[in-house]
């Protein structure tokens, strides 16, 4: 929640730190002008950016670690999912691109941290 004492391992803190991202993703699409070009839009990048955290929290209480795998994969994927979103919000909002920006590089970092642990080696 944003009126919490923020935490300063929030970086290495994967469950907060996506569910400050699903938080940012929220209110950065209030900020989007309502247009028949943006209502799905806005729709797709609040469910791919607030499914993020959803997922990191299926994955932390995975009943398996293969389950586990699968779950952080969808995590991933998502991520991915959402760098599109905002890449399609900044051609039809020039207004929006440094938010989308800003957005867009932490979703990439996601999918980078999510690809180190798919790849890590199986214990």
């Amino acid at each position: 929640m944003t009126n919490q004492i923020p935490n300063p391992n929030a970086k290495f803190d994967l469950e907060e730190r996506t569910s400050r991202f699903g938080e940012a993703v929220i209110d950065f699409s209030h900020s989007i002008p309502y247009s028949p070009i943006n209502k799905p839009l806005i729709s797709q990048i609040v469910r791919s950016g607030t499914s993020i955290g959803a997922n990191y929290m299926e994955a932390d209480c995975a009943e398996s670690k293969k389950d586990f795998r699968h779950k952080i994969a969808i995590c991933k994927k998502e991520s991915k999912e959402t760098c599109h979103w905002l890449r399609m919000i900044a051609k039809a909002n020039p207004a929006q691109t440094k938010e989308c920006r800003i957005l867009w590089q932490e979703a990439r970092e996601f999918t980078l941290i999510f690809s180190s642990i798919i790849n890590s080696p199986k214990k």
